[in-house]
Order: C-alpha cells, then sequence, then structure tokens
C-alpha cells in the first residue's frame, strides 16, 4: 500500500503565521506538524510515501526530508498548484500509486490512541472497497457525518448535517483500493470548484464497499486548524509527553522500532539534536537498546 500526505491549502484560518510558512511545517509542541501524519502512515507500516503541496512550500518539505532514507522509507513530492479538493491528491498521485491500494492522510490532522497501531496495521492490508474512520463528537453538525450498522457497514454519509443521524464525524484519514483512482478522476467539481472526498465516499457507498472503523472514546483526534486547536493539540501533547515520558509522534523513533533503522543510524540522527530534549530522547533510546543487548 501506498501512503499519500495532503498537505497544500493557504492556510488562511492560521493568518499571520501562515503568510510565509505552510500551515504544516508550525510547530505542534516540539515537532513540525507534518510530522504526526507521517507518523500515522509509518505506523501503518506503509513505507512509500508522497506528499502533495503548494509550489511555494515543497522546496522546504523537500529540505526537512530529503528522500527519506535516513528513516528507512521512501518519499516523493508532487505539486498541488491550487487547492481544488482533497480528492485531487489522487489525480496527481495516479502515477505514484500505481496498481497498488493507497492511503491518504491531511498534513493537519493529529491521530493518538492505545491500540491505534493494530487498528492501522488491519487497515492497510485493505483489497477491497474504502474505509474510513468515525469518530464521536458533542457537535456533529460541524462536521461530515458517517451513520453505520452493527457490521461496521456505512449506510449513510452527510456533509453538516442540520440534524445529524449520528455523532460520528469523519476524520481526516482514508483507505481505499486501487479503484480510487478511477473514481477521482471521473467525479464533477462541487459548487465551490473542488473535488470532494465526499463524493468518493459516497461513490463507495453506492457500490456497497464502504466501511467505517469507530476509533474508541479514549482515542484522541484533533484538527489543528485554527489559532485556538493549534495550541490545544500542542498542550495536548505536551501533557502526554511530560506525563508518559514517551514522545508522540516521533518518527525517528517509530523508525527504530520498526527496524528500518539501526542503533548507529538513530544515534546519527540524534546528533545534531544534543542541545534539546528531542535529540536527548533519541539518544537514550539507542543507549538502553545497547545496554539492553549487552545484558541478553
Amino acid at each position: 500500500m501506498k501512503g499519500i500526505i495532503l498537505a497544500g491549502g493557504s492556510g488562511t484560518r492560521l493568518y499571520p503565521l501562515t503568510r510565509v510558512l505552510s500551515k504544516q511545517l508550525i510547530p505542534v509542541y516540539d515537532k513540525p506538524m507534518i510530522y504526526y501524519p507521517l507518523s500515522v502512515l509509518m505506523l501503518a507500516g506503509i513505507k512509500d510515501i508522497l506528499i502533495i503541496s503548494t509550489p511555494r512550500d515543497l522546496p522546504q518539505f523537500k529540505e526537512l526530508f530529503e528522500d527519506g532514507a535516513h528513516l528507512g522509507i521512501s518519499i516523493s513530492y508532487a505539486e498541488q498548484p491550487k487547492p481544488e479538493g482533497l480528492a485531487q491528491a489522487f489525480v496527481i498521485g495516479k502515477s505514484f500509486i500505481g496498481d497498488d491500494n493507497v492511503a491518504l492522510i491531511l498534513g493537519d490532522n493529529i491521530f493518538f490512541g492505545s491500540g491505534f497501531s493494530h487498528v492501522l496495521n488491519e487497515c492497510s492490508t485493505l483489497t477491497q472497497g474504502g474505509m474510513i474512520f468515525g469518530y464521536p463528537v458533542k457537535d456533529p453538525e460541524r462536521y461530515g457525518v458517517v451513520a453505520f450498522d452493527s457490521n461496521h457497514k456505512v449506510v449513510g454519509i452527510e456533509e453538516k448535517p442540520d440534524r445529524p443521524k449520528s455523532k460520528f464525524a469523519v476524520p481526516g484519514l482514508y483507505f481505499y483500493d486501487n479503484d480510487v483512482i478511477e473514481i477521482a478522476e471521473n467525479i464533477k467539481p462541487s459548487p465551490r470548484g473542488e473535488l470532494e472526498i465526499t463524493d468518493i465516499n459516497m461513490e463507495y457507498l453506492r457500490r456497497g464497499k464502504l466501511r467505517v472503523q469507530p476509533l474508541s472514546r479514549g482515542f484522541c483526534w484533533l484538527d489543528t486548524g485554527t489559532h485556538e486547536s493549534l495550541q490545544q493539540a500542542a498542550s495536548y501533547v505536551q501533557a502526554v509527553q511530560d506525563r508518559q515520558g514517551l514522545k508522540v509522534a516521533c518518527i525517528e523513533e517509530i523508525a527504530y522500532s520498526l527496524g528500518y533503522i539501526d542503533t548507529r543510524q538513530i544515534k546519527e540522527l540524534a546528533k545534531d539534536m544534543l542541545k534539546n530534549q528531542y535529540g536527548q530522547y533519541l539518544m537514550d533510546i539507542a543507549n538502553e537498546h545497547e545496554s539492553d543487548s549487552a545484558f541478553s
């Protein structure tokens, strides 16, 4: 399975922060925002990833990640000249996806919770149809809402309904089979001139091939699209990390734990960050592993 991070858009809701900087490069506590969606794809076992962004911002992502080899993965890049809808990612990424299935995650979404790696691994084995997620919210009328039966088969999707049929919002993480390319190429732009991800989901629903994975009440999904939600996300990450002594969305640690890089490589990644707690955290991981190996 391939993975796409859609990190485009103008970020006007975050002005003046995003006048000269991509929203997905803004820090969420101790790391750039894009680390969080990248960590999700990595935890799903996806090693071939495409980052889609604006012509202005793409060089900065390339400077940040290069080709991804330092993390044991492959990162490619593509331009989205204008923000013309989430579904456009599959049109732009057609040659990248090839004959594979694909996961799409939005660059400003943060997911965190116990057991999420297991859920992601199950979703990444998808062979037919589409898989979306459902997250319980107190104000579902603000979101795309999914209704589903006891077998997690979707029975309806509504966009910002006045009277929601469920309390489950659809967050920005989607898994599809290869048919998504054909579907995306054939949907029509909405009245606002965009290729809507809801239209893709509705087509899978029409074909009887759309399922939903509900996320538990103890799970956390954060959208960092406003100043308030950005601050809330940073405070949440800091609180979790300070309490547990473990980092959220540490892509170097994930690469190491998955065996994509070895102890020597994680030490190299830590070297230029040893003046802060992030680099020290990586070095501690490597040293602990060497200590454990010495006594095994």
